[in-house]
């Protein structure tokens, strides 16, 4: 990766259990086709120095389908002093951590983690989420179904 895209990376961790989730999100946060060297021909041809706002910044995706290894990849992450910036954490992950216990495992090792806790149960009230992580400033709600703007 050459450095201006090592800059304007956002590492993302999606955590879930169904495959169908991960690719839901890469389509949702993946462009479909680098525009770049059109936008170029166009900048030489038409002198527009117009920048397409899904260039602006890369979204490197990575994939959990537990929590357990979730934790894992945010502890590597950790290590090469490249953290991820977002995680979307499923709430139902069976047949290891539910969603608060992932959240609760991976604060412990990186607070400043922006978490989007996903669900399509009411598995615990917003009070009860809120008593047991004890915080969250850094924390939102996703219902599932989601709409690719909430995303």
């Amino acid at each position: 990766m050459d450095l201006d895209k090592a800059q304007n990376h956002r590492k993302i961790l999606v955590v879930d259990d169904n495959p169908d989730i991960h690719q839901d999100f890469e389509k949702i946060l993946t462009p479909e086709e680098s525009t770049e060297d059109l936008d170029q021909l166009e900048a030489e041809i038409f002198g527009s120095s117009r920048v397409p706002l899904d260039s602006a910044h890369e979204y490197l995706l990575s994939f959990a389908h537990q929590g357990q290894q979730a934790l894992d990849m945010v502890d590597a992450a950790l290590a090469a002093a490249d953290p991820f910036q977002l995680a979307f954490v499923d709430m139902r992950m069976p047949p290891g951590w539910n969603g608060l216990e992932t959240i609760e495992h991976i604060w412990q090792k990186d607070p400043d983690l922006q978490i989007v806790l996903c669900t399509a149960y009411s598995d615990y009230s917003w009070e009860e989420i809120a008593q047991r992580l004890h915080r969250t400033d850094n924390l939102l709600m996703l219902k599932k179904p989601f709409d690719v703007c909430e995303v």
